[in-house]
């Protein structure tokens, strides 16, 4: 953060972190991250807190982060993100790479293949 002078003394100039991912650097989302990508009255999987947890699991032979996501009528489904398509997108990747793996999901629940 850099404050700055003139009329607004508490102006800061905020800039995000936006290096890219490590290689091998594992994939992680926190919960608002995966909440953020959800359609309305999808929510997270409870009923399987052990095998994936709060924010999903990381598949180190696969080079795989997956969680599993509830729909509107209860259905669960896999979400699956490759750390290779993640790091092929740039230093958005992460998070570009989580919003296709939903929208993947999201249009498999409605019947239609991409």
């Amino acid at each position: 953060m850099v404050a700055t002078a003139g009329p607004f003394l508490n102006r800061c100039d905020l800039r995000q972190n936006t290096a890219a991912m490590a290689a091998d650097e594992p994939l992680q989302y926190t919960d608002e991250e995966i909440r953020g990508f959800l359609p309305p009255g999808w929510s997270l999987d409870a009923a399987e807190p052990l095998a994936y947890g709060p924010e999903g699991s990381w598949d180190p032979k696969r080079r795989t982060w997956q969680i599993r996501v509830v729909d509107n009528v209860e259905f669960d489904w896999p979400v699956v993100v490759k750390a290779d398509e993640a790091a092929a997108l740039g230093s958005d990747g992460r998070l570009e790479a989580l919003r296709r793996a939903m929208d993947k999901v999201y249009r498999e629940r409605l019947g239609r293949r991409w």
